[in-house]
């Protein structure tokens, strides 16, 4: 099947029928923008700055804090682009490269996620030889696992885009460039493309969260093995924020999935509002979350910020 190099490119969405409203819309959007910028660059400066938090799990948080980062900074500047200046019009390249990105960071995000909780087990079902499993060296090769993982199994979908004919309308139902979106407008046999996500998603996103859910199994029965309750509380505590991560990310996509599978006559605003809750709402609440629950990261930011004012006063 040859390219079709001479077709238009393809035209992003705002919020139809609501376009004189769009500077208004942009406002919260901008607002949770900036928020993530500050709060996943706050923690990966903290992490990278204070040695106290060069350890396994914090390794993991900062690869959770750069995916989030990269999710947004992928995602945002097309969106302002509709919101502020109505620049609809993204060229076949641009949009495939941001779809391959976007899909991949939520691939990583999960596989982020999965190692954290693998963090977890080990320093709760085997803290003696935490330092000795977790080394320096098996946490980058996790991370390369994870990244190598998603950046593969997202590739052949993106790769036929760029081989399809593109002969129906060019309009995309975001202001960002999503696959699902993409192969709607092609006019071709596009069975893999449709069976294919499908196999990612379960064999990656759910397998993980399967995984995850068994490995607190274990480490709950590990918890309740522990005669002292103030032991238990500490070691349980040690949990907390990622968990509230894991049901902030798993929550949001399974929403996202309901709405596409079974939303089909709900208001297009309904599908648009949800996308932007999946891609914005995980990376606004994770440095939240840990910033509330981990006391590590709250004497980091206190001293942070507690800097530039020690030397005013000076």
């Amino acid at each position: 099947m040859r390219t079709n190099n001479t077709a238009s490119p393809f035209l992003l969405t705002g919020f139809p029928g609501m376009e004189k409203a769009h500077h208004w819309i942009s406002i919260p959007l901008v607002m949770a923008y900036i928020s993530i910028l500050l709060g996943n660059g706050t923690l990966l400066f903290l992490i990278r700055d204070d040695y106290t938090l060069h350890e396994p799990m914090y390794y993991f948080l900062a690869m959770l804090a750069a995916t989030d980062l990269g999710v947004t900074l992928v995602t945002m500047p097309t969106v302002l682009g509709v919101l502020w200046f109505n620049h609809r019009e993204i060229a076949r390249g641009p949009c495939f490269s941001q779809a391959y990105f976007i899909h991949t960071l939520s691939i990583v995000e999960s596989g982020v996620l999965l190692a954290m909780a693998y963090d977890r087990f080990i320093a709760i079902r085997s803290p003696l030889r935490y330092t000795s499993i977790l080394t320096n060296t098996r946490v980058v090769r996790i991370g390369m696992g994870v990244l190598t993982r998603a950046g593969l199994s997202i590739m052949p979908i993106i790769i036929r885009l760029h081989w399809f004919p593109y002969c129906r309308s060019h309009v995309l139902s975001h202001a960002f460039c999503l696959h699902q979106d993409v192969i709607k407008l092609a006019c071709a046999d596009i069975t893999f493309n449709r069976l294919y996500p499908v196999v990612v998603v379960f064999a990656m996103v759910l397998l993980d969260f399967l995984i995850i859910f068994f490995s607190y199994i274990l480490i709950l029965k590990t918890v309740m093995g522990i005669a002292s309750g103030e032991e238990r509380a500490k070691a349980l505590n040690t949990c907390v924020s990622h968990i509230c991560c894991i049901l902030v990310f798993y929550i949001t996509v399974v929403g996202l999935t309901f709405i596409h599978r079974f939303g089909k006559h709900a208001p297009h605003v309904v599908h648009i509002t949800m996308s932007y809750i999946y891609f914005l709402f995980p990376p606004f609440m994770n440095p939240i979350i840990y910033s509330i629950k981990t006391k590590q990261i709250q004497s980091g930011i206190l001293r942070l910020f507690s800097l530039p004012c020690s030397k005013a006063s000076l």
